[in-house]
């Protein structure tokens, strides 16, 4: 799967369409170089699905196919007018229906990214941020308690 060419993505998306979805991928399927985080992303004022050229290089086709079909779900979705976002149950269902993931996998480049870990001095919550936090400024998400960093 190393090195697609955009004929080639193109031709994977629809096929992947039509056997999950039994519906044509008619709009623009190409790479994003500047995505780091994700796996894929779909833009609907331009009806354009845009990957992570690093998943099908790093997690292998399954993983990259698994991505192609969750933004196929709100590409269809937004196509119908229907409810295309994470929160949307008509997309949660489809999702389901097709075997999609919810959230696809870390890359393995980006684990290796230092993280660091805070616990709540009163609920002992973890919190694991890749940014420094400012202990003084924060306060617990679910208790209001102090954070401290805690060392690995």
């Amino acid at each position: 799967m190393v090195n697609i060419q955009q004929d080639e993505l193109e031709q994977i998306v629809n096929e992947i369409s039509q056997v999950y979805f039994n519906k044509p991928f008619l709009d623009k399927v190409l790479f994003n170089y500047r995505l780091k985080t994700t796996g894929g992303r779909y833009i609907p004022s331009r009806r354009t699905i845009e990957l992570n050229p690093k998943y099908p290089v790093e997690l292998g086709e399954e993983e990259f196919f698994g991505i192609i079909k969750h933004e196929l779900c709100h590409y269809h979705l937004h196509i119908e007018g229907k409810g295309y976002s994470h929160r949307d149950l008509e997309f949660k269902e489809l999702l389901k229906r097709t075997g999609s993931p919810r959230f696809c996998q870390p890359l393995p480049s980006m684990k290796k990214q230092g993280v660091h870990k805070y616990i709540c001095l009163e609920c002992s919550q973890e919190y694991y941020r890749r940014r420094v936090i400012n202990t003084k400024k924060y306060r617990c998400g679910k208790c209001k308690g102090k954070l401290k960093k805690h060392l690995h």
